[in-house]
């Protein structure tokens, strides 16, 4: 029940006018039990509606209302889904939850696999734990597109990779999906020596044939962390192999181009950083379809800046006086944020950037992303160097809506340990600027 309860009515809306607050509890709608959010939507698509409703004090009303077909009734629920998240039953070879340490927030070790949080949020899903009757609710309830782990087609080593026996009819459902016509996007982490080289190849031209259906797929490569006592031996990606995937992943871009006009497949920026390859041009990407997944964040974020920069034109940097910031950046960032922050020293002479990359120690040399790094690492790191007016963060280091990092320090924290203000940056290059040119607190543009 809690699940249903409402955390706000909208102002001036229908739901208010009938007489619905905050803290009561939906419980159905037409006579019929709301499940989750999706049973909600479709319930209230109706012109005329019978609400039960508990209040605070336990009494039930029953609402009647009366609006046009589709019309919103203002209701914000404190949990988004209105229900229980189905937890994952697989065991990975791969999986990143099972590397990380002892003592971490309860949070961090709760595996999702729900399709419904795929829909909401963009999270990817194995599809294990459903069975045709989800899968013909997904159809019925239009929840379009959806994201899906696939990380092989062939059947055997799918119910090995997740250890899960039931894992190898991924090709049924995704069948009955695009005939239902839902849009998939597909993902594929790749292990190495277990499911790339020609595996890899059979998987996404299996997948590439429901094209358009399926909209796009990722290759991106495991993560692998330093904690990975008594679980499957796995192999990093090196410069040679990381060269080979990308080569794979072109050939296959070039066929399906002349196939089907769109590369359909993509490499994840990983991948072209650990090769010592340049990354893709903007175009390539065609509409970013897995930009989530760590495939063109950078190039997008290169072209957001170049073209902000356009935009800027003649303006010039104002400051009262120089100015010097610090950026902190996952070590696998380092080398694209310096080259843009030395473009803008440039073209700001007064302006100084220090661009630091963190090493991962908390969780190994393997992971280089920025997005991992913690509080305590950037503490640790940056302690006695030269950081000036400010120290510039990617809001991905932090809890979505939070200023907590993994481990758990605060942006607060690190400022007191560092002694400086703390500017958390959007992942787009025209924040990264504005930030930039802020840097001293005052209006820098103009």
């Amino acid at each position: 029940m809690e699940f249903k309860k409402i955390a706000c009515v909208q102002k001036g809306s229908i739901a208010e006018e009938a007489g619905i607050e905050q803290g009561d509890i939906l419980i159905s709608v037409n006579g019929e039990r709301v499940k989750d959010v999706f049973d909600y939507r479709m319930l209230i698509t109706n012109e005329f509606l019978v609400l039960e409703v508990q209040k605070p004090d336990g009494d039930i009303w029953e609402v009647e209302i009366e609006k046009d077909e589709y019309e919103d009734i203002g209701l914000e629920f404190y949990d988004p889904m209105m229900d229980r998240s189905k937890s994952c039953r697989n065991k990975c070879i791969f999986c990143f939850i099972d590397q990380l340490p002892e003592g971490m927030r309860d949070t961090l070790y709760f595996k999702d696999d729900d399709s419904r949080l795929s829909f909401l949020n963009g999270n990817y899903v194995t599809l294990t734990n459903m069975d045709e009757t989800d899968i013909m609710r997904i159809i019925k309830y239009r929840m379009s597109p959806i994201n899906i782990s696939v990380h092989t087609t062939n059947p055997e080593l799918r119910a090995y990779m997740l250890g899960n026996r039931f894992a190898g009819d991924i090709v049924k459902k995704i069948t009955m999906l695009v005939e239902g016509g839902i849009t998939v996007n597909s993902q594929i982490v790749l292990c190495r020596g277990i499911n790339d080289g020609d595996e890899m190849e059979r998987s996404v031209r299996e997948l590439a044939a429901f094209y358009p259906s399926m909209a796009s797929i990722s290759v991106v490569p495991v993560g692998i962390t330093k904690y990975r006592e008594k679980l499957t031996k796995l192999i990093p990606y090196d410069k040679e192999s990381s060269f080979y995937v990308i080569e794979q992943v072109r050939k296959l871009q070039q066929d399906f181009l002349m196939k089907y006009d769109s590369r359909i497949v993509y490499a994840a920026d990983e991948f072209y950083i650990m090769a010592g390859e340049q990354l893709p041009a903007h175009e390539e990407y065609e509409d970013y379809p897995q930009i989530e997944n760590g495939v063109g964040l950078i190039t997008i974020f290169r072209h957001e800046f170049d073209e902000y920069l356009k935009y800027l034109g003649e303006q010039k940097y104002k400051p009262d006086n120089n100015i010097t910031v610090s950026i902190a950046t996952g070590v696998s960032a380092y080398k694209y944020i310096k080259e843009m922050s030395d473009i803008l020293q440039d073209r700001f002479t007064k302006l100084k950037i220090n661009v630091y990359p963190i090493k991962n120690l908390f969780f190994g040399e393997y992971v280089t992303v920025t997005g991992l790094l913690t509080g305590k690492d950037i503490s640790g790191q940056l302690k006695g160097k030269e950081l000036g007016d400010a120290l510039l963060l990617s809001k991905s280091m932090l809890r979505e809506g939070k200023d907590t990092f993994l481990d758990d320090y605060t942006v607060e924290m690190l400022e007191n340990d560092l002694n400086i203000r703390i500017i958390t940056v959007d992942n787009t290059g025209k924040d990264f600027i504005e930030k930039i040119l802020m840097g001293n607190g005052g209006d820098r543009i103009g």
